[in-house]
């Protein structure tokens, strides 16, 4: 059935059985309408004395009006839209950024129509978006890389590093370049989720274990644990415990959901670095940018602050704090 507006006679119609005790199912039926608009006109257009119809009829054309001539979304927020998607932005950080900083706002079901469009017109807005190819489904398969000894189960974790109630409490994981030789070292913050990225050019657990303690060493006092998965690269995991004075745990295999935050990051990370891509060519600077597009980008998870914002707080809290126990 094709939705047709309630004409005046429909709303004099409406009143007059209104008025003679019918309730609004029965009203719908003699009317040949669905319910629910019966109900929306006796809810919206009634007025302080009641439901009038030459009153319902104003209010409902004024409405219809006002929405006819809402204001568009102005160049100016188009062009923020189009600086932050540049920035890697995701459509839905845009919005919520704009609505937190109290900005002329746009939803983002509105920004990814406006990207589609340019894509049908021969733009590249396009290109910004993170997922550029359809997902496939992972094969599984039986372990064939060995076991680490003297491994912590994630079972053993203490619940507080679940509930991210606790600043210190670190996930990290590899992500490997072409030809499976060189890699990137990603570590993140669970409360916070910042990011750290370092390249190493072998992906042994010498070169793993070396990049995990050089990067965690500036925050060595406020990291209580680690976690990975079950990568023959973390097979130093007792060396860096001691290292960082911290707890080392072990996810279960093929549970990737155990580290969501990590392999979300680990999928961000791709936009800037795709599969098939030789790690070789990558430099400091290649790596700094991405960490600062990162690091400097909304999170909703955060009330859309930004990670950097969220560390920055939290380490400050914590040194505060241990400052004053000291």
């Amino acid at each position: 059935m094709i939705y047709t507006h309630l004409t005046r006679d429909e709303r004099y119609q409406i009143a007059i059985l209104a008025k003679a005790n019918f309730n609004q199912s029965e009203i719908a039926k003699m009317m040949d309408r669905d319910k629910s608009s019966i109900s929306r006109e006796l809810r919206r257009n009634r007025g302080l004395r009641g439901y009038r119809p030459k009153q319902a009829n104003d209010k409902a054309q004024e409405r219809r009006l006002a929405c006819a001539n809402s204001p568009r979304v102005a160049d100016s927020t188009w062009a923020v839209v189009e600086e932050k998607l540049a920035e890697a932005w995701s459509p839905e950080q845009i919005s919520g950024h704009l609505e937190a900083s109290h900005q002329p706002g746009v939803s983002y079901e509105s920004i990814y129509q406006y990207i589609y469009a340019d894509k049908r017109a021969g733009g590249t807005l396009h290109k910004t978006l993170r997922c550029q190819k359809t997902r496939k489904k992972r094969s599984s398969g039986r372990e064939r890389r060995g076991t680490i000894s003297h491994q912590v189960s994630i079972e053993l974790r203490p619940d507080i590093v679940l509930e991210r109630a606790r600043f210190g409490d670190w996930e990290a994981d590899l992500v490997i370049g072409a030809g499976q030789k060189q890699a990137l070292v990603t570590i993140n913050e669970r409360v916070s989720r910042y990011s750290i990225i370092f390249h190493v050019p072998f992906k042994t657990a010498q070169a793993v274990g070396d990049a995990l303690i050089t990067l965690l060493k500036p925050f060595a006092h406020c990291v209580h644990t680690l976690t990975t998965d079950n990568g023959k690269e973390f097979a130093q995991h007792e060396r860096i415990a001691s290292a960082l004075s911290a707890d080392f745990f072990f996810a279960h295999p093929y549970a990737s959901w155990e580290r969501g935050a990590n392999e979300n990051m680990n999928g961000l990370i791709r936009q800037f670095f795709p599969k098939g891509m030789r790690f070789n060519c990558i430099t400091d600077d290649d790596i700094a940018l991405a960490m600062h597009r990162l690091n400097h980008r909304p999170r909703k998870c955060l009330g859309y602050r930004t990670p950097h914002q969220v560390f920055m707080e939290q380490l400050e809290s914590y040194q505060h704090t241990v400052a004053l126990q000291a």
